[in-house]
This record gives structure tokens, C-alpha cells and sequence, in this order.
């Protein structure tokens, strides 16, 4: 009997400590990484030589015959 209780009471503990979402310095951390990874992009694309080639795709796209 006192096996099953304390199975009981190790559920109802294990159900009150699941955590669903992350911690507000979860979301600056994310949040921080974010704006650098997209800071990295930016400077990737509009550097000259990407640039350069993505101009080159859209012209080649635009000029393409139908």
C-alpha cells in the first residue's frame, strides 16, 4: 500500500514541476542571438560580390524567355 502511495506522490510532483516555456533570460539570449544572426546576414548580402551575383540572378531571371 505504501508503494502505491508514493508512487502517487512522485507523479503529483513530477506534474507540478514540467516547464512548458523558457525564462525571460531564455529570451534575451535568444532574442540577442537573433539580432546578431541577422546582423551577420545583412552584412553578408549586401556586401559587393553577393550583391553583385544576386543582381545577376534576377536579371538573368527577368530576361528569361517564355
Amino acid at each position: 500500500m505504501n508503494s502505491r502511495i508514493n508512487d502517487a506522490v512522485l507523479r503529483l510532483r513530477g506534474m507540478g514541476r514540467r516547464d512548458a516555456g523558457m525564462v525571460t533570460s531564455e529570451y534575451a539570449m535568444g532574442i540577442i542571438a537573433a539580432v546578431g544572426f541577422a546582423l551577420l546576414l545583412y552584412e553578408v548580402v549586401t556586401s559587393g560580390q553577393v550583391r553583385a551575383e544576386l543582381q545577376d540572378i534576377v536579371k538573368k531571371a527577368l530576361s528569361a524567355r517564355m
